[in-house]
């Protein structure tokens, strides 16, 4: 059975955990998470996608393991994560890498590619999210993450996320459980609460325009394969049908029964990202 491993790097003054998948000396796939989860949320697709690739899932800094930003206005944003993953790559002597994001995790990618990574990253694959985000999709986010509840069980925690991820798609029990124990974390009175620092929704309000990258979209030479929720409240249709035409002309596929954003734990969704991943025909 593949199994991962757990290590932890210092990139840019602070201790990020890494889950890794696969064979160190295969090729690098860095598969980065969304905004207020963690890099376990990987471990379906790592698993599968580690027969071919090396898979390195970072928890964000103030997410998961990774330590918490004692600077918070500065730390938490885009231009900061962009840095991590520089530091990531290096200290990882990798020179090129694919990169699979899922939101906030794709956002960096996107930026990255455009900038400090740019020829470095080969090919991106975007999990619902685009150069432009919903307003009343971020508010969304914003209200829950923001100020995270805290319950006397796990059952209730898991209960908590079942709601909130609901868009995920299909996911089973199992897998259910283990999102909820890896992204859970004990307060002082005992109480489980989601495992990230509520404060790194300060990314909203001191980085507003951090979303905001047509320019980096346009300016990107390499194959992007943009993954959109069927009911995406997040990436709105119009916004992936112009990353078909603009910029790198993404390969756009829609993902029935999903919104913000698919799990990405399912055969069709895993074999289409590994199918492009790999550069197959069509693809």
């Amino acid at each position: 059975m593949n199994l991962p491993s757990s290590r932890y790097l210092v990139c840019e003054g602070r201790e990020l955990h890494l889950t890794e998948w696969g064979d160190p000396g295969a090729p690098l796939l860095v598969a980065w998470h969304g905004l207020a989860r963690t890099g376990r949320d990987m471990d379906p697709i790592a698993a599968v996608l580690s027969r071919r690739w090396r898979v390195v899932c970072p928890d964000t800094i103030g997410r998961g393991l990774s330590q918490w930003s004692p600077a918070p206005h500065d730390e938490y944003c885009l231009a900061f994560y962009e840095r991590l993953a520089v530091s990531l790559l290096d200290q990882l002597g990798a020179e090129h890498c694919l990169w699979l994001g899922t939101s906030m995790g794709g956002a960096i990618g996107l930026k990255a590619a455009a900038g400090r990574l740019r020829g470095r990253i080969r090919r991106l694959v975007l999990n619902d999210i685009g150069p432009e985000l919903a307003a009343p999709a971020v508010a969304r986010i914003r209200a829950y993450a923001g100020s995270p509840p805290a319950f006397a069980t796990m059952a209730e925690l898991e209960h908590f996320f079942r709601t909130v991820y609901a868009p995920y798609g299909w996911l089973p029990d199992e897998q259910w459980r283990q999102l909820t124990e890896t992204s859970a974390r004990r307060l002082p009175d005992g109480r489980w609460t989601p495992h990230y620092d509520p404060a790194m929704v300060q990314q909203f309000e001191h980085h507003p325009a951090d979303y905001d990258q047509w320019p980096a979209w346009d300016s990107l030479e390499l194959p992007v394969l943009c993954l959109r929720g069927e009911h995406s409240d997040l990436l709105l249709a119009a916004t992936a049908e112009a990353m078909r035409t603009r910029g790198p002309r993404a390969v756009v596929a829609t993902i029935a029964g999903c919104g913000h954003a698919p799990a990405l734990n399912t055969e069709a969704q895993i074999g289409l990202v590994e199918r492009f991943l790999a550069g197959e025909p069509g693809h």
